[in-house]
């Protein structure tokens, strides 16, 4: 078993490296997110701060690099230098699914690497929601958390993955309860995650109430998992489980949408992910009321290359960030979250049919 999941990593880490494995219809929705520019900011750009606290961590900006990989002996040095970026630039990372290395000892090293070269970033752990429904409990996910010496745990759902997945297990009942469990006894906050398809108000709700202390949207419009499958199938001769996955490439809320969805019905903080590209984007989630935004491919494609490259990737999203909230007269992330955004198109559309209030992003000040 532990031998299959760690072929699967490789895989995964392969397609997305050499496959385009994006969104092809569905987009993240940000087109649609437009920031009212400020000819007048009245502010110095060099004084603006970028930091945040959030889950009590404070962050030099409001990014992490989204759960990428583990399990595999090319996802030692791929966790190391993002682990070492991190670090040096006062951001936070998590791993990808811990399975294998909970599986298999052997694997352990390819995950607790990170925290060797981030001792103070805030990291983030990494299981399965439907490896609980399997068997999975407090034992296994302190397990992961110990690995790393986690500053969180991310317990990941993915049912498009697994339903288009030739190895999927796509038995998720009784999940939610197991992810509640989980959140009750453990001393370290518990983020739910999708992996690419969104999160809707009502699960964002229910997680909630279960105690969950952070939602990581992960909308659909960046990478997909359905075509990341897609690929897998294909070099198998699988068909079927092809068909699948090219049916299913662009299903999901796109991540403007599922942003609003989810920080306008919970009150703990919101993670964005999902096809975020560059610092306009990050400030675009951040407007619409995230606390922190993620993302995971542009950071991977760097890795591969080198610390520098990495470093200058994340770098410059901090930067092309510092911009917007200076064209918007922000000085402060809390500022820039109350910066007058328009939405239009689509994403107003379906906001508008779910009965999301659109308008309060204006924010018009009349004199």
């Amino acid at each position: 078993m532990a031998n299959e999941t760690r072929k699967r990593k490789a895989d995964h880490i392969r397609i997305s490296l050499n496959q385009n494995v994006q969104a092809r219809k569905i987009t993240t929705g940000f087109k649609d997110i437009c920031f009212v520019h400020k000819a007048l900011p009245e502010i110095d750009r060099r004084e603006i701060d970028l930091s945040t606290m959030v889950f009590n961590h404070k962050f030099a900006a409001p990014l992490i690099v989204g759960a990428i990989t583990g399990g595999t002996s090319e996802a030692t040095e791929i966790n190391a230098t993002i682990a070492e970026a991190v670090e040096e630039l006062g951001l936070g990372m998590g791993v990808g699914s811990q399975r294998a290395a909970i599986e298999d000892k052997k694997l352990e090293e390819t995950f607790a690497v990170a925290r060797k070269k981030a001792p103070t970033a805030f990291l983030v752990a990494n299981v399965g929601g439907v490896q609980l429904v399997k068997g999975y409990g407090v034992k296994e996910v302190e397990k992961a958390i110990e690995m790393i010496e986690a500053d969180a745990i991310a317990i990941h759902l993915n049912p498009l993955q697994e339903a288009v997945q030739p190895e999927g297990e796509t038995n998720f009942k009784g999940v939610l309860e197991k992810i509640g469990e989980i959140a009750r006894k453990l001393d370290k906050p518990v983020i739910v995650k999708e992996t690419g398809a969104g999160i809707a108000a009502e699960e964002a709700k229910k997680l909630e109430a279960m105690g969950v202390k952070g939602i990581d949207v992960s909308g659909a419009g960046g990478t997909s998992f359905a075509a990341v499958e897609y690929y897998r199938a294909k070099k198998r001769r699988n068909d079927f489980q092809r068909g699948l996955g090219d049916v299913f490439w662009d299903w999901g809320i796109p991540t403007a949408v599922s942003i609003v969805e989810v920080s306008q019905t919970v009150s703990i903080p919101v993670i964005a992910s999902g096809g975020i590209r560059n610092g306009v984007d990050v400030a675009k989630a951040l407007a619409l009321g995230a606390n922190l935004t993620s993302l995971s491919q542009p950071v991977l494609q760097a890795a591969v290359k080198g610390l520098k490259e990495t470093r200058d990737t994340l770098s410059l999203l901090m930067e092309e960030l510092r911009n917007v909230m200076f064209l918007v007269g922000a000085e402060s992330v809390q500022n820039l979250r109350e910066s007058p955004l328009v939405i239009t198109g689509k994403t107003a559309e379906w906001l508008r049919m779910r009965r999301f209030n659109i308008k309060r992003y204006a924010r018009m000040v009349r004199s």
